[in-house]
């Protein structure tokens, strides 16, 4: 019985450590994040596409080219590039909203999430927005 319980206890610690070299990256809310390709084999448009449909949970509200419960990326896109305006700062919570102000608090929540990427993720979001025409 005592060799037993030594090696469900061995068991039970080698299986610990395995677990705690494994850290899965996960999103504002705690999902696991799939990885499929690394940043540094993406274009920053292909990575905005992939944060915009992933953990950013922006597609939950935007559609291309059609307003849904937020306004579409196209009609998204024109405004902030005809008023010369940053996407990337307006997701970091740097400015107000120009698109439509009375939908932000409905977007608060979301802005929590990009609050937590990196520069490279929020200005790779920006890309990929001002791609759809």
């Amino acid at each position: 019985m005592k060799v037993y319980f030594k090696f469900l206890l061995i068991g039970s610690f080698v299986l610990n450590l395995i677990r705690c070299g494994k850290k899965a990256e996960t999103d504002a809310i705690g999902n696991p994040i799939e990885q499929t390709e690394t940043s540094a084999n993406q274009t920053p448009k292909a990575l905005g596409k992939e944060i915009f449909e992933g953990k950013g949970m922006c597609a939950t509200c935007h559609k291309a080219d059609v307003a849904t419960s937020g306004p579409s990326i196209k009609d998204i896109s024109k405004i902030y590039t005809e008023k010369k305006a940053s996407i990337s700062l307006f997701l970091q919570g740097e400015t107000d909203p120009i698109v439509d102000p009375s939908q932000y608090e409905i977007m608060k929540a979301n802005l929590e999430i990009t609050k937590t990427m990196t520069n490279e993720e929020v200005q790779a979001l920006e890309a990929y927005m001002l791609s759809v025409k």
